[in-house]
Order: C-alpha cells, then sequence, then structure tokens
C-alpha cells in the first residue's frame, strides 16, 4: 500500500454481514434495509500510517486519503473542505459554569455547512464508478453542497427541496446550475419524489445514507477532532441529529482510529440534539426502542432537524448506546436565544442546527448528565448567515 492510496476493501451491512464490491456503484443492502458501510485494510494500513502522516500533508479533507473511498487521485474533489477550527468558548463556558467547553465550528467549508464534507467524498466516488447525474433530497445545504460539487466534476444535479427552505439554499443550488424542484412538503415529501425519479431516470441516488460514502466524508469531523485533542478524545460530543450521518461517521471514525492505535480506547459520551417539534430520534432512545418511528407533523424553525425519519435510525442509537450516551430535544425558543448566545458571547453566528447543541447544556447540566469539569465539544454545522 502506498501513501495516499485508498485502503478501502470492501462494503458491508452492519445488520447481516453481507459484504458487497466497493468498486461496484451501490445503494443498500436490500434485504435489511440498511445503509452499508466502507470497511478498510486497518491491519496493513498501521504498519506504516502514523499521527503524523496526515498532519505533515497540506491541509483539507484528502490528507486523509487512506481512510477514504476514492482511489485515484484525480478523481478527488475538492473546494477546500475540511480541517475547520476548533475553538474554544471560554465566556460561554463562564456563563454556564464550563471549564472546558470548545465549539467545532463548520461554517467555514464550502457552501457554508458540513454537507459539504459529505457530498465531496460521495460525489468524488460516484464519478470515479462512473455515475454522471445525481438526485439528492434536502432540506437546504445537502442541495447546495451537491450542487457546487457536481459543478465541479462536470456532473448532473437534481435536487428536491421544500419550497419553504431558506432562499439562499435555493439560489445556490440554481447558481451552480443544479435542477431544483421545489417540493410542498418535508424533506420525506422530496425523499419520495426524488426516489421515484431516481428509478425512473436512472439518477444515482444521494440521498442521506442510501449510498455508502457521504458517511466517510463526515467522518473527518470525528478524525480532526481526535487530531486537535492529540488523540485523547473529549468526555462528550454535543450533536444536531437530522439525518445522523456525522453522529454515525465520528463513531466509524473513532472505530477506526482506535483500530490503526491511535486512540486508548476511551471514546465520547454522544449527546443527539433534536427540535421538540421533530425528535424521532430522541423519543426512540428515550423509550429504549431499536428504531425510530416517523414523526407526525414535524415543525421547528431548524430546517436541518426537520427530518421526520433517518434511514440510519438503528446506527444511530445503537452509537448513542454504546457510548452511554443520551438524546434530547429543545425548545426554537431555546434555539433562538442560544443562537444569539453563541452570537454575542463568541463571534460565531450559528446555523439554527448549531445553536440547538447550546440550547441541550442547561438541561443536561440540570439533569446532572454532565460533570463541569469534562471536556466537552459542541458542533455547529453551518453559518448562520444562510438563515437570514
Amino acid at each position: 500500500m502506498k501513501p495516499y492510496e485508498s485502503a478501502l476493501t470492501r462494503l458491508e451491512c452492519p445488520e447481516c454481514g453481507r459484504g458487497f464490491d466497493p468498486d461496484r456503484a451501490q445503494t443498500v443492502c436490500e434485504g435489511c434495509l440498511s445503509p452499508l458501510l466502507a470497511r478498510y485494510d486497518l491491519k496493513n494500513l498501521a504498519a506504516w500510517f502514523q499521527p503524523g502522516t496526515p498532519a505533515a500533508r497540506p491541509r483539507g479533507l484528502w490528507r486523509w486519503a487512506e481512510l477514504l473511498p476514492v482511489r485515484k487521485a484525480e478523481n478527488r474533489l475538492t473546494l477546500g473542505e475540511g480541517d475547520t477550527p476548533l475553538l474554544p468558548a471560554a465566556r460561554l463556558g463562564k456563563k454556564l459554569g464550563l471549564s472546558q467547553l470548545f465549539i467545532k465550528d463548520e461554517s467555514p467549508n464550502p457552501t457554508g455547512s458540513f454537507k459539504a464534507r459529505g457530498l465531496a467524498v460521495a460525489v468524488a466516488r460516484a464519478i470515479e464508478l462512473k455515475q454522471r447525474e445525481f438526485v439528492i433530497p434536502t432540506a437546504g445545504n445537502a442541495g447546495g453542497a451537491l450542487a457546487a460539487y457536481a459543478a465541479r466534476g462536470r456532473a448532473k444535479a437534481h435536487v428536491y427541496m421544500p419550497m419553504d427552505a431558506p432562499q439562499a439554499n435555493q439560489q445556490e443550488v440554481r447558481m451552480a446550475g443544479a435542477d431544483l424542484q421545489l417540493v410542498d412538503g418535508l424533506i420525506s415529501d422530496a425523499a419520495r419524489l426524488a426516489g421515484q425519479q431516481a428509478k425512473h431516470k436512472r439518477w444515482f441516488d444521494m440521498s442521506t445514507f442510501k449510498e455508502p460514502y457521504r458517511v466517510e466524508g463526515k467522518k473527518t469531523m470525528g478524525l480532526e477532532l481526535a487530531e486537535a485533542f492529540d488523540w485523547r478524545l473529549p468526555d462528550v460530543i454535543v450533536y444536531p441529529t437530522g439525518g445522523g450521518t456525522g453522529l454515525v461517521g465520528m463513531w466509524k471514525a473513532f472505530e477506526e482510529l482506535e483500530a490503526l492505535g491511535w486512540l486508548d480506547g476511551r471514546r465520547p459520551r454522544l449527546v443527539s440534539v433534536q427540535a421538540e417539534g421533530c425528535a424521532p430520534v430522541v423519543r426512540a432512545f428515550q423509550q429504549g426502542a431499536a428504531r425510530a418511528e416517523p414523526w407526525q407533523e414535524a415543525r421547528t424553525l431548524a430546517a436541518g432537524l426537520r427530518v421526520p425519519s433517518t434511514f440510519a435510525d438503528r446506527l444511530i442509537l445503537r452509537a448513542l448506546r454504546e457510548s452511554r450516551g443520551t438524546a434530547l430535544a429543545v425548545k426554537d425558543e431555546e434555539i433562538l436565544s442560544a443562537k444569539q448566545d453563541m452570537a454575542q458571547l463568541e463571534g460565531i453566528l450559528p446555523a439554527p442546527e448549531g445553536a440547538a447543541t447550546l440550547a441541550a447544556l442547561p438541561h443536561l447540566l440540570t439533569e446532572g448528565w454532565l460533570e463541569r469539569d469534562e471536556k466537552i465539544v459542541l458542533f455547529n454545522t453551518g453559518s448562520g448567515l444562510k438563515y437570514l
């Protein structure tokens, strides 16, 4: 295995263990109705791939190429995604009585959100596998990211988006030359229509977890976090959960880093935050259920959290429980207040989804779930400028 060569060996269904050929375009395990996960030759990779290896390379997501699925360097699309700042939040921490509070700020990514990570890798790998026309349902940011990376890769993109999605999201899709279809309904309605068109017109479906590689791009958030803390992970990660790709991706990243021998085996407790008006994962977690039932009449100002159901519910719930984590929902009013606090006290104007993580902290402290000296990381998943 050579430097910058992907160590990808297979795709695997996490439910039944069945393997799939990674060098053919794949979707899901039809038997289990489960996402597929990429697996790597970590044993051989560990012989020479060391923490200093990616650290010595030019900044960006692709410095982790061995742990990503794209085989040829010329297929690795980039707009400068990854290596976002991990910022101490001392003033917010002081207000809450927390001594080690940090914010991983994803807003500097291309298209202004963490969606750039997942779509950069997914589009690059799909193009490498000879796919040239894509479709995605989106609450907003994923559609903008697909449009941008499809344009970068000289491919075609079709984006299905609720008609009340932020205007900034709608305009960025159009400006990138993608086909935008506005849907009267929620992201679940957009997903139904996008899925129908994918089958009818043979477009490749980039829906969350309906292909194997968006989660690989998102896992780089976990790789960066581990590196930033010198391979000693924080105690708690608080993460806003819509489709859950980042949560699953980071848990996968930690598993892979452990297999490489880079971590001490102590992983963070994961906290999934949703909105009170749409909290299927929270309800399932609190009920001890293995699956999350679709949420009826979903309502929240946080567009990225207005996701009535997620295809990866089993993976999300498993990660929360394996990490000894928790899940909770916050009110829209709390999100707005937290958004202002993050902007005024730390200078970060968060997306509503990112503000939801801050809104969750008082609840966790009141419940005694957090210790005030624990190292805690909030994820701001995007720029609040897109919601003004």
